[in-house]
């Protein structure tokens, strides 16, 4: 598989199989990722990785306080800016709907939304998840050195035949994951990610995301072609 093949096929995946996913391809993925560019060679990025009764005894911390609702939620960040709008906030919202769409969950079916979006924190079925966190003292561009090594993970992960699903909705449950995982006090919470192999029959890894032209986000000055 070569880069443009795993960026093209890879996705937030919602569903995988019970396949197991082995140590030693894991230490493969996170050794070639370490190659990860970052400002001035910090590599900002620490994670634990979960599996087996540690990961079950996290589902069931989220599952104990997740009746409690917007009471329960512990983030040390905000997930979207307060003030996210215009494009940014259609697209948020435009790959819900075409996520519930998928699902043939219907807007007025709220409570089969709700137990779907539970699913989040089972890790959608996926045998391995990922802990992400750093120093809290680290800054914006320490942020992003993380999101490149991110997307370096999960394009391995791709390379291997295994997927992932980057997920910042965990970091509402910061309390849970911290009694569980030894996160040092000084480190905040990222996000979670599940690790597995996707389920191809299922409809949630199937919908069409859409993206965003490159005359959107994309200028171009002194080409000469550049009109």
């Amino acid at each position: 598989m070569n880069v443009t093949q795993a960026v093209a096929t890879r996705r937030s995946v919602r569903a995988y199989t019970d396949q197991p996913v082995h140590q030693a391809v894991l230490k493969r993925v996170l050794e070639k990722a370490q190659r990860s560019p970052s400002g001035g060679n910090t590599q900002p990025w620490h994670a634990i990785m979960l599996t087996g009764q540690p990961m079950q005894d996290l589902f069931k911390a989220v599952a104990d306080v997740m009746p409690q609702g917007r009471a329960a939620h512990s983030p040390e960040y905000d997930i979207y800016p307060r003030g996210l709008d215009g494009e940014y906030e259609l697209r948020r919202r435009a790959v819900g709907e075409d996520m519930y769409r998928a699902l043939e969950i219907s807007r007025e079916n709220k409570a089969g939304r709700l137990m779907w979006f539970a699913n989040n924190f089972r890790a959608f079925g996926a045998p391995v998840m990922m802990l992400v966190h750093t120093p809290k003292y680290m800054g914006p561009p320490q942020w992003s050195d993380i999101g490149m090594w991110l997307q370096t993970v999960m394009l391995l992960l791709r390379e291997e035949g295994l997927d992932s699903c980057a997920q910042e909705a965990w970091a509402m449950y910061s309390a849970q994951v911290r009694a569980v995982a030894d996160i040092p006090d000084d480190h905040i919470f990222f996000c979670g990610m599940a690790i597995g192999y996707r389920d191809e029959d299922v409809a949630v890894n199937q919908f069409e995301v859409a993206r965003a032209p490159l005359s959107e986000g994309i200028s171009w000055q002194g080409f000469p072609d550049a009109g």
